[in-house]
């Protein structure tokens, strides 16, 4: 792997997992020590992701995470939601008896913290869930896109997410999808995913969504 991609790769994840927020700096000479490269790379790598709207030049030079306006997250968020719901779709179509398995296992693993409403631990459960998924599906393109997706909308998702309380929600949500899966009822999966994953699941909860957002995340 190049030089540039795994730089990329580095800062990709940073932002998924929350390590880099909407508006945080990126440190170039950091990037540079942990890497043991020159600036050539990481000025590729910066540019990639500048490409891909993850990060934002600013007038006085240097990149930052990007931030989004309501509308944009919104439309994103909602884009998600639908490629999730493929996935869901093409996953119940294609999982074998393990990934089943796998996918049952991750699910009941996370009770004890939905139980003690830890949302920290949570988050852990619920990516590992969506993950199997994604290999299930057996379309490495599709689960990129979703990253990226994910990457783009993941700390306003996260804010939202702890604010409105929704971790026993969801956790119930995953159930009744791995069921449909179970049941090789792919429509049904599709539907139960879309509407897992849609911002707010109707206007109240949208409403709670965005009074929920720190005004710092938004642009």
């Amino acid at each position: 792997m190049k030089s540039a991609d795994r730089i990329r790769l580095d800062i990709e994840n940073a932002i998924r997992s929350g390590a880099l927020l909407p508006g945080d700096a990126i440190d170039e000479a950091e990037l540079m020590r942990r890497h043991d490269v020159s600036r050539t790379p990481v000025r590729e790598a910066l540019l990639q992701l500048q490409a891909q709207e993850l990060l934002q030049s600013q007038p006085r030079g240097g990149m930052v995470v990007a931030r989004m306006d309501v509308q944009q997250l919104l439309s994103m968020w909602e884009l998600l939601a639908e490629l999730e719901g493929v996935c869901a779709r093409l996953a119940c179509e294609r999982m074998t008896a393990q990934d089943l398995q796998e996918l049952q296992r991750v699910h009941h693993a996370a009770r004890p913290c939905v139980e003690a409403d830890d949302i920290e631990a949570w988050q852990g459960h619920n990516r590992e869930f969506h993950e199997v998924l994604y290999r299930a599906c057996a379309n490495p393109y599709l689960r990129e896109e979703i990253l990226h997706m994910r990457a783009r909308t993941g700390a306003y998702r996260r804010h939202a997410f702890a604010a409105i309380g929704m971790i026993r929600k969801s956790w119930e949500q995953h159930e009744r999808i791995m069921e449909a899966l179970k049941d090789r009822q792919s429509a049904r999966a599709w539907e139960l995913m879309v509407s897992h994953l849609s911002p707010g699941q109707g206007m109240p909860g949208v409403t709670a969504l965005i009074a929920s957002l720190p005004k710092h995340l938004l642009r």
